[in-house]
């Protein structure tokens, strides 16, 4: 690959030595301006200094699924078509995991970048991810931490993850996931020299731990180490994140939710409307299937109107809209959202009805995203980032514009 690439409408300029995109799960500018002010990140902070320190605003609904796909195209899920973790899929009237490669409508970068024999490297702590980034990538490495030990030459493209690390296979439930990412990583980067790669974390420690606390501290201060070595390896490190991370719960720590399946049951009738929660997929142990984002599938003879005028009424409620409203404000497929989008305040969850959300285990108050107060984002690179066009909007997926802009040192293309 010689000449700069279009994907999705946008330019790339080929990069003259590796870009390296970490998209830290549910992270916020917070913690890591606290691990650098508590000594733990010394790292980061100086690489701030001569870097740049910016931040940039997520996709809507702020979960995992739509940014890490819209990362790795480069465009929004109007674009795309992932728009949550989980959809009711109208049609055969079944709701449906958005983690089937059929599903997405856009080429990835790392797809593209590929086929136009550029080496790629995809590394996820969740399999939930995996197949979706590493649809149509060409003789490239993608496999997830969750499943290291059985990756494979044939299938992943690398084998022997754990005894490359030195790691042992750790729990989904665990800050090693991220780790195992990170070792990897560093690992592929220092003997393979892909050009393009892009490490996608867990929020497993953001669910549970605060900005500042202990655990998040000692989180980013294993963070800081690995991107020390990425730093030194010579690579461009772009340091994003896929959403924020906010309390649910009142000062007492209870949680604090709304559950709409009942309200709607009792304002309509049983059943007649349904509320879907995409923020739902295989790993609920530390959020319970509780986001601050809804969207509600309405039966022909309601009057959206009223309706969203009565839940746009309840405490912990931000706003409400209609799928032609949200899909002009947040660029979502309107074939995959329902008849309305309801976002909770930053403080408050959204339900269907207690008995679907067992949080019962729950040692720490809940802490999850969604909503508009997950969705700005930290922005770090290891180099000066110039020529942002005025007026532009960044957002985390204008990663591998800049991240590959810089690599080459060109200035950024038209956005």
């Amino acid at each position: 690959m010689t000449e700069p690439l279009t994907v999705n409408g946008r330019h790339y300029h080929r990069p003259h030595r590796p870009v390296v995109v970490v998209c830290i799960d549910g992270s916020e500018d917070a913690y890591h301006e606290r691990a650098i002010a508590d000594g733990r990140m010394p790292f980061l902070e100086g690489m701030l200094r001569g870097g740049a320190d910016l931040r940039a605003d997520c996709t809507m609904p702020s979960f995992t699924n739509p940014n890490n796909l819209s990362i790795a195209t480069g465009v929004p899920p109007a674009v795309h078509g992932i728009c949550g973790n989980y959809f009711y899929d109208t049609a055969s009237g079944t709701e449906v995991m958005m983690n089937d490669p059929e599903l997405l409508r856009a080429p990835t970068l790392f797809a593209a970048f590929s086929q136009r024999g550029a080496k790629v490297a995809v590394i996820t702590a969740k399999d939930k991810l995996r197949r979706l980034l590493g649809s149509g990538l060409k003789d490239g490495i993608c496999f997830s931490a969750e499943k290291a030990d059985q990756a494979t030459e044939e299938e992943n493209g690398i084998g022997k993850v754990l005894e490359r690390t030195g790691m042992e296979l750790p729990s989904v439930y665990s800050a090693e996931l991220s780790e195992l990412v990170m070792a990897a990583g560093a690992d592929i980067l220092d003997k393979d020299r892909p050009d393009l790669m892009y490490l996608s974390l867990t929020d497993y420690i953001q669910h549970k731990h605060a900005p500042g606390s202990p655990v998040a501290n000692n989180f980013y201060a294993m963070l800081d180490q690995y991107f020390e070595r990425i730093d030194a390896l010579g690579a461009v490190l772009v340091v994003t994140a896929d959403h924020g991370m906010n309390a649910k719960a009142d000062g007492a720590g209870a949680a604090r939710v709304v559950f709409l399946q009942d309200t709607l049951d009792d304002r309509l009738e049983p059943g007649a409307a349904r509320v879907v929660l995409p923020i739902t997929d295989p790993y609920t142990v530390h959020h319970g299937a509780l986001g601050s984002y809804a969207t509600v599938h309405l039966p022909d003879s309601a009057d959206r109107e009223v309706v969203a005028a009565g839940l746009a009424r309840l405490d912990g409620v931000d706003e409400v809209l209609t799928r032609e409203a949200a899909c002009g404000r947040f660029e979502l497929p309107g074939d995959r959202i329902g008849d309305l989008v309801v976002i909770a305040e930053r403080n408050t969850a959204l339900g269907t009805t207690p008995a679907r959300h067992d949080i019962s285990g729950f040692t720490e108050p809940l802490r999850s995203h969604g909503g508009l107060s997950e969705q700005k984002v930290p922005f770090l690179v290891n180099a000066p980032v110039e020529g942002l066009p005025a007026g532009h909007r960044l957002r985390n997926f204008d990663a591998y514009w800049v991240g590959t802009a810089v690599a080459a040192g060109e200035p950024l293309p038209a956005a």
